[in-house]
């Protein structure tokens, strides 16, 4: 009962996603053609809207629910980033979803997205199975 909340931020990041059409397949290819502004838009707006969170988190300190400290750690660049994020981009370009929204997409009732979930489950174990061999 006390990850009662983790469940209801879950299901309205869900309700925000599918009323926002960012669940939609056709929404999806409409970015990858260009042919409309609607996902860039949101691109657009939850960028800011995150750099903002993040520095108001640093600026006042704030706590989680349990009173630790919030700590985000710097990123190194390092050339498995270019083909993690062209694995990743391939993927959400052949099935309209990224992690999210495969939730959201199940939750809406498109089961099709099954496949699209044990892809996902499928190439992050894979990931951890050849990691250590791997450039990091």
């Amino acid at each position: 009962m006390k990850n009662i909340k983790f469940i209801l931020a879950g299901i309205f990041f869900g309700i925000v996603l599918t009323k926002g059409e960012a669940i939609s397949w056709y929404r999806m290819q409409e970015m990858f053609h260009f042919q409309s502004f609607h996902m860039f838009g949101i691109f657009m707006t939850a960028i800011p809207v995150g750099a903002l969170s993040i520095m108001v988190l640093r600026k006042l300190n704030i706590k989680t629910t349990e009173g630790d400290s919030i700590s985000i750690p710097d990123k190194t660049f390092h050339k498995g980033i270019i083909f993690g994020s062209l694995i990743f981009g391939f993927g959400w370009a052949l099935t309209g979803a990224c992690p999210g929204p495969i939730y959201a997409q199940l939750g809406s009732g498109v089961l099709v997205t099954i496949v699209t979930l044990a892809s996902a489950l499928f190439g992050t174990w894979t990931y951890a199975l050849v990691r250590e061999n791997l450039p990091h």
